[in-house]
């Protein structure tokens, strides 16, 4: 098993595959395990690179929540793909790894060559918005803080697929990589010219309108609605996830 040392914090990931390099991100308080449904068909054409985030699965877990942060991730993100000898990649993810994912090509443009943004949203322009979306997090932080891993049996279906060492790391996380602190990634949108593909489930109310917004202000951007599908497109309806992700780099990603 494979370990990134970043500064101290040792992150998991693992690569299967030849070809282009794929980064795909798993949300908040999963893993990598819940992109098992995609390895076979997208590590046939692409290499395909799985981690944990930090304070995740069978990545550290630092004691300092100033550890944990957006620059951070992205940071770790890019050591990745220095460690993988990759210039540049498809870069994409889940809920907060979709965010992160966004962030990622707002710090590293020349390094994106696509985009997959799935079940996520892009933060908030307006102020009182992302205070409600922060206080939620830090109630989530808490109730890992209070309760262990015991919330993560009742979550959707990518955190029930994941396994952690324990809570300590996912509320750590919450503080500090799940709230938002600006406007930055939300106002990047229109400055995206890579090939997009925004993916969410029909059924995942909460990230509708977020997809819709997300499809219009990325110049060119396409929008797949998976049906019968939640918060975890990918996990619901693999079969058809695949086919729209496959799909859409067949037309927008040079193999060479």
């Amino acid at each position: 098993m494979p370990y990134l040392d970043r500064g101290g914090v040792k992150l998991y990931y693992e690569t299967h595959g030849e070809g282009p390099a794929l980064l795909l991100t798993h949300g908040y308080s999963a893993t990598s395990q819940m992109w098992a449904g995609q390895i076979a068909p997208l590590s046939r054409s692409f290499r395909l690179i799985l981690w944990d985030m930090r304070g995740h699965g069978r990545s550290d877990y630092p004691e300092d929540v100033a550890a944990y942060s957006e620059a951070a991730t992205v940071a770790d993100m890019a050591a990745l793909l220095d460690t993988e000898g990759a210039e540049s990649a498809i870069i994409g993810g889940l809920s907060l790894g979709g965010y992160m994912s966004l962030a990622f090509h707002l710090a590293h443009p020349t390094r994106t060559r696509a985009l997959l943004i799935i079940d996520t949203g892009p933060g908030y322009k307006n102020d009182d918005a992302r205070e409600g979306w922060n206080e939620t997090a830090l109630r989530t932080a808490e109730r890992f803080a209070r309760e262990g891993l015991a919330p993560i049996s009742a979550s959707t279906a990518e955190r029930r697929t994941a396994t952690h060492r324990n809570a300590k790391g996912l509320a750590l996380a919450g503080r500090g990589m799940l709230t938002q602190k600006d406007a930055r990634v939300i106002h990047s949108l229109p400055d995206i010219t890579v090939p997009a593909l925004v993916v969410v489930g029909a059924n995942d109310t909460p990230f509708l309108k977020a997809a819709d917004y997300m499809a219009a202000k990325i110049a060119g951007a396409q929008k797949v609605v998976i049906p019968d599908a939640g918060h975890a497109a990918n996990i619901d309806q693999p079969e058809i996830f695949n086919t729209a992700i496959l799909t859409f780099l067949d037309q927008h990603v040079e193999r060479s």
